[in-house]
């Protein structure tokens, strides 16, 4: 068992998602980084399924009532066990009775706790993910609060965790900086904006706005114009409006052509606005570590190159649990 000691900003009980609902309506949540927490999880010898703890800008303070091995990956981030610096991206030791507490971060805004065994809260759904939303999943639907008890699973290892003093090459590591380049895949309703208001958008740079969360980072720049269309059956009066759709996650909307909103993992599954193109997994990883006021550019890429770079980076993933093994 491990107590929150202090919950941190905004601390939340994370695995891969529940994935199979997203027809009626219910997001997958998840890590929205899924990279960090999916070799946190390897660094612990746990499959990358199991859940973690997602700490947003400030991180918990948790005391460990039983021996355990942790992983820290995600955000740069000063980690200490009881007052003694300690590594991320690497398995450390912790002894019953020791406090696991954070700095401040210095780059990108979370971070991604595993421990051996996983955390142990009950499933809902298939997963342990938390939709705060609803009040689903995770530890009662919400985010952790001090005093709150989280339970450690008794998950056989996937493998043999390396041992304490092993750090993962910094070649795997996630380039976290203040300015992301983001891949695009245009669709589904491209065609509703001006072609000069989309080359607008692939050669601007936008800035994380303060409205920036699991459900979508809305951007701060250059406003977009759509192509001028009278009244249609099924849609509302804005020009940005299209008769209902499903939205991909990563997909971009601009409402009223004012602000590109970049829909994540607990966003909304369909709706009404236009979308302008989805911005490939494997780069929502690095969006998910953007905060106010980075800046974010745009770069078109076709379905097939998207493909090839979630390839690459499965591969990238079997590199290291072949390293690790």
């Amino acid at each position: 068992m491990i107590e929150v000691v202090s919950p941190g900003l905004h601390s939340l009980v994370q695995d891969l998602g529940r994935d199979g609902y997203y027809a009626i309506g219910m997001p997958p949540s998840g890590a929205l980084d899924q990279y960090s927490h999916s070799i946190a999880n390897m660094l612990v010898g746990n499959d990358d399924s199991a859940a973690t703890v997602e700490a947003t800008f400030l991180g918990p303070e948790l005391l460990f009532q039983k021996d355990a091995t942790v992983a820290v990956t995600g955000a740069t981030v000063p980690v200490f066990l009881d007052d003694q610096p300690a590594e991320q991206w690497a398995p450390l030791s912790v002894s019953t009775g020791q406090t696991l507490r954070f700095g401040s971060m210095s780059a990108g805004c979370r971070a991604y706790i595993a421990v051996a065994g996983g955390i142990d809260t009950v499933p809902f759904l298939g997963s342990r993910s938390t939709y705060s939303t609803s009040a689903m999943g995770g530890l009662d639907g919400r985010p952790l609060k001090k005093g709150d008890k989280l339970p450690v699973g008794d998950l056989r290892p996937t493998w043999t965790a390396p041992r304490p003093g092993f750090r993962l090459d910094k070649r795997f590591l996630p380039k976290l900086s203040r300015e992301y380049e983001l891949r695009v895949v245009e669709g589904l309703c491209n065609y509703r904006f001006q072609p000069e208001s989309l080359e607008t958008f692939f050669s601007s740079v936008y800035q994380v706005s303060p409205e920036a969360n699991r459900t979508g980072y809305r951007l701060q720049g250059e406003r977009l114009k759509f192509v001028d269309r009278g009244p249609l059956l099924g849609t509302g009066d804005n020009p940005s409006n299209v008769v209902d759709l499903g939205y991909p996650i990563g997909s971009i909307q601009v409402p009223d052509g004012a602000e590109p909103i970049c829909l994540l993992r607990d966003a909304v599954t369909g709706g009404g606005y236009a979308t302008l193109g989805t911005v490939i997994s494997r780069d929502l990883d690095l969006l998910a570590q953007a905060k106010v006021p980075d800046k974010v550019r745009f770069v078109r890429v076709d379905i097939g190159q998207a493909l090839e770079l979630r390839r690459q980076r499965q591969a990238t993933l079997s590199e290291i649990a072949s390293i690790l093994r």
